[in-house]
């Protein structure tokens, strides 16, 4: 048994790790550059997007053995350092170089970027920032803050983690996130504290059980960028581990924020849960749910708060995964919109299945009738928000 207590001050809940955002004139007052400090070596282990065009500091990190550790990352928003062949690596090592001639107890250091593609780092500006730093404070608000791009607040969260002895480890995250995001990863960084004494084997084992239903599947505008980012270091400092529990808080983590990624989804005003069962197989369910998701028409039918499950039903029958009118029922919550047996909307269903849809979220429930695979995916509505947001967000 165990119990996971939500906690606020976000990373400042973990012991042993220091970080804080300064603003070094990429954004205009805001924190734009981020450090996060061990004062011990940490396990690392990370996802990365699926884009072919993987961005720099990915590569960077790549080249690092596998069970390197690391005391050190500094993340930058503003500039993804993506799509700037070998000479973003090269100034990913001069600028890291500099950060150990300042700090010298850094090792294996890593760095994240996030921001427009295809341009060059401004190395002046970055270095900078380690004359601005203090290496020994604790503000994990500034930190949330310096890595948001088009996010339109912070998100961070945290839990403490009590075991049936009285014994409790620590568990902390921030993350960015709200455009270019597509369930394959999605377009983010997130970064997971813990002081958790957590064998490395685990960490990866866990991050990939729980992406796949969490980070893996959110959709805001179906497009995947080249520097998503799921990062967990664990510096060990409580001595304290139970895997069931670091696996069911390690999955709220990324459950929550995920969440609010799609929340988040730029101009976006509803969150919606898109439910497929009775699917042939959960892979099919999961092809099913994320076509839903992804699908443009469907996105701005929530928008507009009409109730079309025409929409549903043909991005359902166009995604590959075998289905039959005949078996299928769709419903908004708890309001049955089509089935075999109710083919039109009514007046009075139509009425019901609109309240539903003015809520903030709600589920839109598929199901195909042919098997026993389910699969939820999350995505939001597609307002005129979107088109403003990011029709200038290079200038």
């Amino acid at each position: 048994m165990f119990d996971i207590i939500p906690k606020k001050g976000g990373l400042c809940n973990v012991e042993g790790f220091y970080f804080e955002g300064v603003n070094i004139g990429m954004k205009e007052k805001e924190p734009d550059i981020a450090f996060i400090r061990s004062d011990v070596l940490c396990d690392v282990e990370a996802l990365f997007t699926t884009n072919r065009f993987m961005a720099a500091p990915l590569k960077h990190y790549k080249r690092y053995p596998k069970d390197f550790k690391t005391n050190f990352l500094l993340i930058n928003s503003k500039n993804a350092n993506a799509m700037t062949s070998q000479k973003g690596i090269e100034d990913i090592d001069e600028i890291l170089k500099i950060a150990k001639e300042k700090l010298p107890s850094i090792q294996n250091p890593i760095m994240s970027s996030t921001g427009v593609i295809g341009y060059r780092l401004n190395l002046q500006k970055i270095i900078s920032s380690f004359d601005k730093f203090d290496f020994q404070k604790r503000d994990s608000d500034s930190v949330a803050k310096a890595i948001m791009t088009t996010d339109s607040f912070k998100k961070e969260i945290a839990f403490e983690v009590l075991l049936e002895d009285g014994k409790s480890f620590n568990i902390a995250a921030i993350c960015k996130g709200a455009g270019m995001i597509n369930p394959a990863m999605a377009t983010m960084l997130c970064f997971i504290l813990s002081d958790a004494n957590i064998p490395k084997e685990d960490m990866k084992e866990l991050l990939e059980k729980h992406v796949d239903t969490t980070f893996n599947a959110i959709s805001v505008d179906g497009d995947t960028s080249t520097n998503d980012t799921v990062m967990l270091l664990s510096n060990k400092k409580s001595g304290v581990y139970q895997k069931e529990a670091f696996s069911e808080a390690l999955r709220q983590i990324m459950m929550n924020l995920a969440l609010l990624i799609v929340k988040d989804g730029e101009g976006a005003n509803k969150v919606v849960a898109f439910e497929v069962k009775g699917a042939k197989n959960d892979d099919e369910a999961k092809t099913a749910a994320k076509a839903l998701s992804n699908s443009l028409l469907v996105k701005t039918a929530v928008f507009g708060e009409d109730p079309n499950w025409g929409r549903i039903a043909s991005t359902i029958g166009s995604c590959g995964c075998e289905c039959d009118e005949e078996s299928l029922s769709i419903c908004y919550d708890d309001v049955v919109v089509y089935s075999r047996d109710k083919r039109e909307l009514d007046e009075e269903t139509e009425r019901r299945a609109c309240k539903v849809m003015k809520k903030e979220s709600f589920r839109i429930k598929c199901d195909l009738g042919v098997g026993e695979g389910s699969f939820t995916a999350y995505g939001c509505d597609l307002s005129y928000d979107y088109v403003k947001i990011n029709a200038d967000y290079r200038t």
